[in-house]
């Protein structure tokens, strides 16, 4: 769908010089003189470069609808990881360094993520925001110690390094959010 330069906003996905942008910040200026214009920051979905340009409120710019799918996480083969598409049972596999060695450790057997596909080709995958991990090993729990504003480090049975309140020791169930891998509560 064609749409003018002037109404670009961040979040919005365009079809801009032979590859898909993801619109970061636009900001809108109308000069004294001249038409109005449209600072566009923008980021490649699939090689991760940066983009500034300058649209005219004239320009038409091709604007793309990504199609959001759900899948179960299935598993690990070689460099690969298995997903199946929850309606089809269809299963693809995507490359780990494409899903990000940042996001690999929080998967879980039978999680179920988001994968957004542009004509059957997927673009980009979203994690639950929050998952449930077990503490493995942490520094033991010094009596009398309360919940204060000091953490100490932990690795949870995934291998993620996590700070975590000062009361709590190895084996108990902890929740993570995964965009920051910060802890976020005691699982319940």
């Amino acid at each position: 769908m064609k749409i003018n330069g002037n109404t670009i906003k961040p979040g919005m996905v365009l079809q801009h010089n032979g590859g898909l942008w993801v619109v970061t910040k636009a900001s809108h200026v109308k000069p004294g003189k001249g038409g109005a214009f449209a600072n566009v920051e923008a980021k490649n979905l699939e090689t991760g470069n940066k983009l500034n340009e300058r649209f005219r409120s004239e320009d038409k710019v091709e604007r793309v609808t990504l199609e959001q799918k759900d899948f179960s996480y299935l598993y690990e083969q070689g460099d690969a990881l298995v997903f199946m598409d929850d309606a089809t049972y269809e299963q693809i596999e995507l490359q780990k360094d494409w899903v990000g060695d940042e996001r690999i450790p929080y998967l879980q057997d039978g999680m179920k993520v988001v994968i957004e596909m542009h004509e059957g080709r997927p673009i980009g995958l979203e994690l639950p925001e929050q998952v449930t991990l077990t503490v493995a090993e942490t520094e033991p729990t010094v009596k009398g110690q309360t919940a204060s504003s000091s953490y100490k480090p932990a690795i949870a049975d995934n291998g993620v390094r996590i700070m975590i309140p000062p009361y709590m020791s190895a084996g108990e169930r902890i929740v993570v959010d995964t965009t920051t891998g910060e802890y976020v509560r005691r699982a319940d």
